[in-house]
């Protein structure tokens, strides 16, 4: 069944992966993106007959309303993405991430569906050997998580909804982020062969941008049977310390060297494992490991060298 898809955001670092998965499937899609970071990375899609773009705020209400019409799903991907990034623009990351969903559920009809990232960080500090599913409670640390968390709670209480909570992303994207835990430590593995890491012991889970868009896909192909849910998305063989993972980085990069600073501390404090059994039961499995993404990311910084390709 080919749909219409409204996409906001849809030229940031998933959106620039999973756009083009949804139009080589038929659907039609319309990406509303303010292009705030002067990024190109959506021209190869303009030669598809089945692509529209506009350039405007995803907070516009004017803007949305018309984009709106005719829609059969919207995915609401425009935000300021992380900890740090809200920290430094509060009203922003508020305004993007809840305030515009807030939008979105006035102007939508209740046979629309929304499926919405959010992010597993809402479950702050979770218990050593216990894993958190998504009846764990929720304690969101950062502004980032805590905003993500209220959009969830809006976008499930207007019902025909799935929100994911993802996996720390990683993997190459034609808009890159750099500043993504993954992407930076083989970043840095790979520029500087040195990397300084703090509390090295807090685990978190991750997941490939390419699975996430094939969650994504996943979930429109499934939304009767899943809607109404949040769902953990990552690798179930990846919940892993800062220190695991540069163990696993270093079996690439044998001459790559980590040290863990007995001072200072990770602005993001989140520390906590997750079950992803959930989705899994669906159907749904990653395709890519965290070898493989790795071993993508060597590649990809062998391309670009420049530190734009970031939030912050």
């Amino acid at each position: 069944m080919k749909l219409n898809i409204l996409v906001t955001g849809g030229a940031g670092y998933i959106g620039s992966v999973l756009v083009p998965h949804l139009l080589k499937s038929g659907h039609t899609v319309t990406v509303l993106d303010n292009f705030m970071f002067g990024q190109n990375s959506l021209l190869e899609c303009c030669a598809f007959g089945n692509f529209n773009v506009v350039k405007g705020d995803a907070r516009d209400e004017d803007t949305l309303r018309p984009l709106l019409k005719q829609t059969d799903y919207i995915i609401p991907l425009a935000a300021l993405v992380g900890a740090p990034l809200c920290k430094r623009d509060k009203i922003g990351a508020t305004t993007t991430i809840r305030d515009a969903v807030v939008s979105l559920v006035k102007l939508t009809s209740r046979e629309q569906g929304i499926i919405i990232p959010t992010t597993n960080s809402g479950y702050g500090v979770g218990q050593k050997g216990v894993y958190c599913t998504e009846e764990t409670p929720l304690n969101p640390i950062s502004l980032y998580g805590k905003v993500k968390m209220e959009s969830e709670q809006i976008v499930l209480g207007r019902g025909n909804s799935i929100s994911f909570r993802l996996a720390t992303v990683f993997g190459m994207s034609p808009r890159m982020r750099i500043d993504l835990l993954v992407n930076d430590f083989i970043y840095r593995a790979v520029k500087d062969r040195f990397v300084v890491i703090f509390e090295g012991h807090f685990k978190r889970n991750y997941i490939h941008i390419r699975d996430v868009a094939r969650a994504f896909m996943h979930a429109i192909d499934n939304f009767h049977t899943m809607k109404n849910q949040a769902y953990n998305v990552g690798l179930s063989d990846a919940n892993l310390s800062k220190r695991e993972l540069c163990a696993k980085i270093k079996e690439h990069i044998p001459d790559f060297v980590y040290l863990e600073s007995p001072i200072g501390e990770d602005p993001d404090k989140r520390d906590y494992i997750v079950s992803n059994e959930k989705i899994e039961k669906t159907g749904f499995k990653p395709e890519y490991t965290l070898d493989m993404g790795i071993r993508e990311l060597i590649k990809g910084y062998t391309i670009i060298t420049n530190s734009k390709y970031g939030n912050v």
